[in-house]
C-alpha cells in the first residue's frame, strides 16, 4: 500500500510546532523526517512553496528540509510539511523587531496556489496487495493506533475557526477502494441543526447523487453537542479524483473547507467499454431545455466588464471568476503548429446532458493522438469515443455534465492544442410563486417563493427597481435549499408596490399593500339602570385582539378592587362592578391605547323605596323606572343573552307569567318556577327577570309580562328587536376589465340583520392563490366597484363582506375568475381596396399593441353619411383584416370604421377619413406583364409551367388566351381568371407547347394585348459523322458535323474523349468545345485510338455519344510529319444589323430609348439621324456602343421628338442602314382613342 494510505503516522520527528528564532538577513532551516522516502509539501502561510532564490527545497532518503534565505520581517509566518495525512507545523520568529503573529485564516484559500512545487504531488502507484478497502482510505480517523509513542502520532490540530471543530482532509486511494470524509461541527452555540453542502469542483452538490458509489451520513452526539458529517466514496473511480469541498451553513454563520482526493491505479485495466449502470457515475443529467444556441464564451469576449456579472446571471455562470481567469488564457494567440492542420476552436458550449464532439485536424494522417482533461489523459469510455477519418480525429463527449466543464488538450508528441469546454445548466424555474401580501403599517412581510435548482441566484425587484442589501436592513434575503424568502421589516406606506422575483428561466409577482392600523368597534357599550346590590356589567368589542385599553370614570381612571373587574379576553373588554352603591352612578369611557377616540355609557342607580302600608297593595310594573314605556323597543344583538329585569311591586308578592306574541295568541308561557333550555325565567322581591341565552332571530318579537294577587293584576308589554350581521350578498359580477382593473357590480343582501347596511368590504385574490387581499378597510356604500392595481393577464377572483352597524357578514361565493386586460389599440391603416355598385372591399393592418389577452377578431360597422346609428356588417366578428361589404345602396354616401375585439371589449374605432359613394368607377383595361416575361421563357421538357399576368380593368374585362393565333385546347393547357389576374397552367410541359402565347383582355370595345414567348428545350441528339481526318506525329485531327436535333436551343459545345483500344477506357480531352473539328495531341507512340463526340447545351450532354468509324494509330518514330500549307484568311467583313431597331410608342416625359446590334470587321462607323438628319451633335440624344451592341438614349422625349429614325454603319468592306418608327404620346391619352396594334404593353 502507498504510504500515504497507512493508518501510522508518516513522520517520525516531534509533532507539536517547532519555533525558530532568527535575525534579519540570516538562514533557516526547517526538518522532518519520514518513516519512507515519500514526496511531501512544503506550506507557507497555507499556501504551497516551490523552489526559488528565496526557498530551497531538499530530500534525502528519509530526511526532508526547507531553506528560507536572507530572512525578512514579512517571513515571520507559520510553516508547514504534509506528508499524505500527517503534517509538522513550524513557526518563524525575527528577534530584532516585534513581530505579532498572524492571525490564523478562517478557511483554507480555495483558490490554486500561486507557484507550483516543482516536484509532483502525486505519489507512485501503489504495490500489489493492499490492505482491504474498507478502512485504508478512511482520512478522518486521525487516531494512533494504540502502542504507538507520541512521535510516531499525526498532528491532528487544525486551524479551527468558525464553524469546524474537525475539517475534511485530503486523502488519496486505490481504484476500487473505499474513502471516507468526515467534518465535526459543535452544536453547543447553534440554535438549530446545522446544513451541510458536499460540492464536486466548482458547483456540482453531491447531495443528489447518493448511491451505489456515494453516500452521505450525519448523526448527533448528545453529550458532547456536536455534530458529524461524514461522506463515504465506495468502489472508487479514476474519474472520481479532484477537488472537493465542504460547506456548513447555520443562520447567519457560514464556513467552508477545501481538500483533494487522488485516485490511483492502473487505469489501463480499468475500461469500460459501455455505457452501463457505471457510466457517468456522480455525474446524472437533468432535464433538458429546448433553447436557442448562445455562445455565452463569445458574449463575454465583445462585452465590456461591467456587463459580466449580467451576464453571469442571465446564463447561469456560478463560477464567473474561474471563468474570467480561462478567458484570459483563451485571448493569447497559439503559435502555427506543423503537427496540426485545424487546431480545436478555443472554447466550446454544451447543455447539460447533450453531446459534443472535439475535431481535429492533424497533417500525418497515420499520427496518434492523446486526448487530456486537465492534464489527465482520457481513455475511451461510453462517455468518451475516439474517432480517427483521415486525417480528422474526434472526440465525443455524451451525457455531458458538470464535471465535463474542463480544459481539454489534443497532443501528438510535444504538440498540443488547448480548448475550453463550458457546460451550461438548464434555466432555474419558478416552481412556486409569490403571493400577494396585505399588511399593517409596522408590521413584517415575508415573500417567499421555490426554484428548481438549490442554490439558484434570484434578483428580487420592486416597481422594476433591484432591491439590495443596504446598512439599515429594510430588506433582508433569506436561502433555503430551493427556498428563496425576501423579508422587509417595519412596513411602511412606501412599501406599497408590485414585487417580482426573477430566474434566468421565469419571474413570478406578487403586491404588497400596507394599511394604516383602523379599530372597528363591533359592539359598544351601552348605558346601565341597576338597583343597589346588583351587578353593573360594561361590556364591548373591538376588531384587534391585541389591543389592550383604559376604563374612566367620569375622567379618573379606574382601578381594579374586590368590587371592581377588568377582563380582557380576545376582542371583548369587560368592567364587571359587584354590589353596586349609589356613588357608583357616573359616566363611564373605554380609550383603547393607540387610538384617537373612545366608548362612553352611562350608570344609572335605580333607588326603590316602598313604603309600608298595611294592607293589601294590587301588583304594579315599574316600566317607566328604568328609563323605558310601554312603546320601548329593547335591541339585542343575536348570540348575546337577552335579559329583562322588570320592577314590580305588589303585597302580597305578586305571580309573574310571560308571554311572547299578540295578547290575544299567546305563544309561550313560563311560570316562575319554569326554566326550559335557553328560556330563565327568575323572580326575586321587586323584580321578575326573563332572560334568554344567546338570543337567535326567532326571539325577535313583543313579550307581555303580566303580574297578579289577590288585589290585582298588571300588565306591561316589551317590544324586543333581535339584530345581527348581515346575509352575505350573492356572488359579485364582472362588468368589464381593463389593463390593471375591474368593474365589479354586486346585489344588496336579502337580509340586513334587522340593521341597515352601511357599506360593504371587498376581498381579491389570484385564482391559483388562497390568500385573500382586502381592497377597502372604510365601508364602500355603492353596489358598484372599480378594484385597481392588478397585474395584467394574471386571473383573479372577487368577493364581498356586506357590513351594518352590528358587524361584517360571511363573504359571499367568488366571482367568475376574470384577466385584467386592456382593449387593443385601434386597428391601423384602414382604407377602401376596392368598390362596385353594391359592395365594397376593405383592408387594414392589426393594432400596434395587442397586450397579454387573445385578439379575437375585427368588428365592421357602417352608417349613412349624417347619420349616428351604426350597422354592423357582420353577424360576428372577422378575423382577417380585408373584407367585402355586400347590399349596400347604389349611389349613397356611406362611412365605415372596424374596432378590434378582445376579451376587454372593443378598442377605438379606424375610420375613414372621408365619406365614400357606392357606385363602381370605369377603369379601362391594361395588362401588366411582369418583367421576367418580356423575354423569352425557357424550360426543361417535363417542368411545370404557371404563368400569372396581372390586370386592371373594371367591370371586368373578357380574357382570351391564344397561341400562335389559335385557342389554347382546355385539355392541355389550363387557365384560371379572377378580377385581377390570370393564370396559364401547364403540369408537365413537351417541346410542342414551345410557341408564342397571347393574351387580350377586353370591355367592350376597349382591349389590351400581351405575348409571351415559350421555349420548351431538351437535351440534343448526338452529333453525325465523326471522321478522322489526318494523323500525323503524335496527334489525330477530327471532324463531325453537329447534331440533328440540338433541343430546341443553341448548342453550347462538345465534349471530346478518347480511348486506347485495348482497354477502352475513356478519357475526356476537350470540354466545352464550340467548335466541329479539333486536333488531339500527346498521344503514345504504338497504341490505337478511338474517338468520340457528345454534344452539349443549356441542358446537358446528349445521352449518347457520336463514335468515329476508323480508328487512328500513332506511328513509331521515324515518321517525318509535313505540316500542310493554309492561304492567310480574310477576316474583312461589311457591316451588318444583327438586330433590328424596334419601332416603339412611349410617353412623353419619360427618357426613350432605341436599341440594335451590328457587326463588322474593322469596326465600322454609327451615324444616327432623325427624319434623315444628322443628330450625332444634339444635346438632346446621347449614344453608346458597347460590344457591337448600339444604343440611342432620347432624354424626356416629347411630341415633337416622334419621326423615323435610323442608323448607319460603315467601313472599308460596304455599310448598312436600319430604321424604325417612334411614337411620343400625351401622358393622358382619350378613351377613344385605340392604340397601334403592333404596340404592346412589353414594347
Amino acid at each position: 500500500m502507498h504510504p500515504f494510505l497507512l493508518t501510522y503516522p508518516a513522520f517520525l520527528t516531534e509533532s507539536s510546532t517547532k519555533t525558530q528564532t532568527a535575525e534579519i538577513g540570516a538562514t533557516v532551516i526547517f526538518e522532518a523526517e519520514t518513516e519512507k522516502p515519500v514526496k511531501v509539501r512544503w506550506l507557507r502561510d497555507s499556501k504551497d512553496i516551490a523552489s526559488s532564490y528565496k526557498y530551497t527545497i531538499s530530500a534525502e532518503g528519509n530526511l526532508h528540509s526547507l531553506t528560507i534565505n536572507n530572512i525578512a520581517q514579512e517571513d515571520a509566518l507559520g510553516y508547514a510539511v504534509i506528508a499524505g495525512m500527517s503534517k509538522v507545523k513550524f513557526e518563524l520568529k525575527i528577534k530584532e523587531s516585534e513581530v505579532k503573529e498572524p492571525e490564523k485564516a478562517v478557511s483554507p484559500d480555495p483558490a490554486v496556489a500561486e507557484t507550483k512545487p516543482e516536484e509532483p504531488k502525486e505519489a507512485p502507484p501503489a504495490p500489489t496487495g493492499s490492505s482491504a478497502p474498507d478502512t485504508s482510505g478512511t482520512v478522518s480517523d486521525c487516531s494512533a493506533p494504540e502502542g504507538l509513542p507520541e512521535s510516531h502520532r499525526p498532528d491532528t490540530r487544525q486551524d479551527l475557526t468558525g464553524l469546524f471543530t474537525e475539517k475534511p482532509q485530503s486523502g488519496e486511494v486505490n481504484v476500487g477502494e473505499n474513502i471516507t470524509f468526515v467534518a465535526r461541527v459543535c452544536g453547543e452555540s447553534l440554535l438549530k441543526k446545522p446544513s451541510v453542502k458536499w460540492i464536486k469542483g466548482k458547483w456540482m452538490d453531491l447531495a443528489s447523487k447518493s448511491g451505489k458509489h456515494l453516500q452521505l451520513k450525519e448523526h448527533y452526539d448528545r453529550n458532547s453537542k456536536v455534530y458529524t458529517f461524514e461522506m463515504h466514496i465506495i468502489a472508487a473511480k479514476a474519474n472520481f479524483a479532484g477537488a472537493y469541498r465542504c460547506e456548513v451553513s447555520s443562520r447567519d454563520k457560514f464556513d467552508s473547507c477545501n481538500f483533494d482526493l487522488v485516485v490511483h491505479g492502473n487505469k489501463n485495466n480499468y475500461i469500460s467499454t459501455d455505457a452501463g449502470e457505471d457510466s457517468g457515475e456522480l455525474d446524472f443529467s437533468i432535464h433538458l431545455f429546448t433553447e436557442p444556441e448562445v455562445d455565452v464564451w463569445e458574449i463575454l469576449q465583445n462585452a465590456p466588464p461591467s456587463e459580466y456579472e449580467k451576464i453571469a446571471f442571465q446564463y447561469g455562470i456560478t463560477d464567473l471568476r474561474g471563468m474570467l481567469k480561462r478567458l484570459k488564457k483563451m485571448k493569447k494567440e497559439e503559435k502555427k503548429s506543423a503537427a496540426f492542420l485545424r487546431k480545436l476552436d478555443p472554447a466550446y458550449q454544451v447543455e447539460k446532458g447533450h453531446k459534443i464532439k472535439l475535431q481535429v485536424e492533424v497533417a500525418n494522417p497515420d499520427a496518434e493522438v492523446k486526448w487530456l482533461k486537465n492534464g489527465q489523459e482520457i481513455h475511451p469510455t461510453g462517455r468518451y469515443i475516439f474517432e480517427s477519418v483521415g486525417n480528422k480525429r474526434f472526440l465525443t463527449i455524451n451525457n455531458c455534465t458538470l464535471a465535463d466543464d474542463a480544459a481539454y488538450t489534443c497532443t501528438i508528441g510535444e504538440e498540443k492544442t488547448v480548448t475550453e469546454l463550458f457546460v451550461k445548466e438548464p434555466p432555474v424555474l419558478i416552481v412556486r410563486n409569490l403571493e400577494d401580501q396585505m399588511v399593517m403599517k409596522g408590521e413584517r412581510v415575508e415573500f417567499e417563493c421555490e426554484v428548481s435548482e438549490e442554490g439558484a441566484q434570484v434578483k428580487w425587484e420592486k416597481d422594476g427597481v433591484e432591491l439590495t442589501r443596504d446598512e439599515s436592513f429594510k430588506y433582508r434575503f433569506k436561502k433555503d435549499g430551493c427556498k428563496h424568502v425576501l423579508i422587509i421589516n417595519d412596513v411602511t406606506k412606501e412599501d406599497c408596490g408590485h414585487y417580482r422575483v426573477k430566474t434566468n428561466g421565469g419571474q413570478s409577482f406578487a403586491e404588497l399593500m400596507v394599511q394604516e392600523k383602523q379599530l372597528e368597534v363591533y359592539q359598544n357599550i351601552a348605558d346601565l339602570t341597576v338597583k343597589a346590590k346588583d351587578q353593573a356589567v360594561f361590556k364591548c368589542e373591538v376588531s384587534d385582539e391585541n389591543v389592550k385599553g383604559i376604563w374612566y370614570k367620569n375622567g379618573v381612571e379606574v382601578k381594579p378592587d374586590a368590587r371592581t373587574h377588568i377582563t380582557h379576553i380576545g376582542r371583548i373588554h369587560k368592567l364587571t362592578i359587584d354590589d353596586v352603591k349609589p356613588e357608583d352612578e357616573g359616566d363611564y369611557t373605554f380609550v383603547p391605547e393607540g387610538y384617537a377616540f373612545n366608548l362612553s355609557a352611562k350608570l344609572n342607580f335605580l333607588e326603590v323605596k316602598i313604603d309600608f302600608v298595611p294592607r293589601q297593595d294590587p301588583p304594579k310594573i315599574h316600566l317607566d323606572c328604568m328609563g323605558r314605556t310601554a312603546e320601548s323597543t329593547i335591541l339585542v344583538v343575536a348570540g348575546n343573552k337577552l335579559r329583562l329585569d322588570v320592577p314590580i311591586t305588589g303585597d302580597p308578592a305578586p305571580t309573574v307569567v310571560w308571554t311572547k306574541g299578540e295578547k290575544a295568541h299567546w305563544d309561550w308561557e313560563f311560570c316562575a318556577e319554569m326554566e326550559d333550555g335557553r328560556v330563565h325565567v327568575e323572580s326575586t322581591k321587586g323584580h321578575c327577570i326573563f332572560t334568554i341565552e344567546g338570543a337567535e332571530r326567532q326571539d325577535e318579537g313583543v313579550y307581555s309580562v303580566i303580574v297578579r294577587n289577590p288585589a290585582g293584576e298588571d300588565t306591561a308589554d316589551i317590544n324586543v328587536k333581535v339584530v345581527d350581521v348581515p346575509d352575505p350578498p350573492e356572488a359579485p359580477r364582472i362588468l368589464s376589465v381593463g389593463e390593471d382593473s375591474c368593474v365589479v357590480q354586486w346585489d344588496p343582501p336579502l337580509f340586513d340583520g334587522g340593521q341597515p347596511v352601511i357599506g360593504y368590504v371587498l376581498e381579491r385574490k389570484k385564482k391559483k392563490s388562497y390568500r385573500w387581499m382586502r381592497l377597502n378597510f372604510d365601508p364602500f356604500k355603492e353596489t358598484t366597484y372599480e378594484a385597481k392595481r392588478m397585474i395584467e393577464g394574471v386571473p383573479y377572483e372577487m368577493r364581498v363582506y356586506a357590513v351594518n352597524a352590528i358587524g361584517m357578514s360571511r363573504p359571499s361565493a367568488a366571482s367568475q375568475p376574470f384577466v385584467p386586460v386592456a382593449p387593443t389599440s385601434e386597428p391601423t391603416g384602414l382604407c377602401v381596396d376596392d368598390i362596385s355598385d353594391t359592395t365594397i372591399s376593405l383592408k387594414w393592418r392589426p393594432p400596434e399593441r395587442i397586450g397579454s389577452a387573445e385578439l379575437e377578431g375585427y368588428g365592421v360597422e357602417y352608417c349613412k353619411e349624417g347619420s349616428d346609428e351604426w350597422i354592423p356588417a357582420f353577424p360576428s366578428l372577422t378575423e382577417s383584416t380585408s373584407v367585402i361589404v355586400c347590399d349596400l345602396p347604389t349611389g349613397e354616401k356611406m362611412q365605415f370604421r372596424v374596432r378590434a375585439y378582445n376579451m376587454a371589449g372593443p378598442s377605438l374605432p379606424a375610420t375613414l377619413q372621408q365619406a365614400v359613394t357606392i357606385r363602381e368607377i370605369m377603369q379601362r383595361p391594361k395588362i401588366w406583364l411582369p418583367r421576367n416575361l418580356r423575354q423569352t421563357l425557357i424550360k426543361k421538357v417535363g417542368e411545370t409551367i404557371n404563368l400569372v399576368i396581372p390586370f386592371q380593368g373594371k367591370p371586368r374585362p373578357q380574357v382570351t388566351w391564344t397561341k400562335n393565333d389559335e385557342l389554347l385546347d382546355p385539355k392541355q393547357v389550363s387557365i384560371r381568371n379572377s378580377d385581377t389576374d390570370t393564370i396559364l397552367f401547364i403540369r408537365k410541359s413537351e417541346r410542342k407547347d414551345s410557341g408564342k402565347y397571347e393574351v387580350q383582355v377586353q370591355i367592350e370595345n376597349v382591349q389590351d394585348r400581351a405575348s409571351v414567348n415559350i421555349q420548351i428545350v431538351d437535351l440534343p441528339g448526338p452529333p453525325q459523322n465523326l471522321k478522322v481526318i489526318d494523323v500525323w506525329g503524335f496527334n489525330v485531327a477530327l471532324e463531325w458535323k453537329p447534331p440533328k436535333d440540338n433541343g430546341n436551343c443553341e448548342i453550347t459545345g462538345y465534349t471530346i474523349q478518347k480511348a486506347d483500344k485495348k482497354t477502352m477506357d475513356w478519357y475526356t480531352v476537350y470540354e466545352q468545345y464550340r467548335r466541329t473539328n479539333c486536333v488531339v495531341s500527346d498521344l503514345i507512340m504504338g497504341n490505337e485510338y478511338m474517338f468520340r463526340v457528345y454534344a452539349m447545351n443549356m441542358v446537358g450532354l446528349s445521352p449518347e455519344p457520336c463514335l468515329s468509324k476508323d480508328s487512328a494509330y500513332i506511328q513509331k518514330t521515324g515518321i517525318v510529319y509535313k505540316p500542310p500549307s493554309y492561304k492567310e484568311h480574310d477576316f474583312s467583313e461589311a457591316p451588318k444589323f444583327t438586330h433590328p431597331l424596334v419601332s416603339r410608342s412611349v410617353i412623353a416625359g419619360y427618357n426613350a430609348t432605341l436599341s440594335c446590334s451590328v457587326r463588322g470587321i474593322p469596326k465600322p462607323k454609327i451615324t444616327w439621324y432623325k427624319n434623315k438628319m444628322d443628330i450625332t451633335n444634339e444635346a438632346k440624344y446621347r449614344m453608346f456602343s458597347n460590344q457591337g451592341v448600339l444604343t440611342l438614349e432620347i432624354r424626356k422625349p416629347c411630341p415633337f421628338d416622334g419621326g423615323v429614325y435610323m442608323c448607319k454603319a460603315v467601313n472599308d468592306s460596304g455599310e448598312d442602314i436600319i430604321e424604325c418608327k417612334l411614337e411620343v404620346r400625351c401622358k393622358y391619352m382619350p378613351l377613344t382613342q385605340k392604340l397601334p396594334r403592333n404596340l404592346h404593353s412589353n414594347s
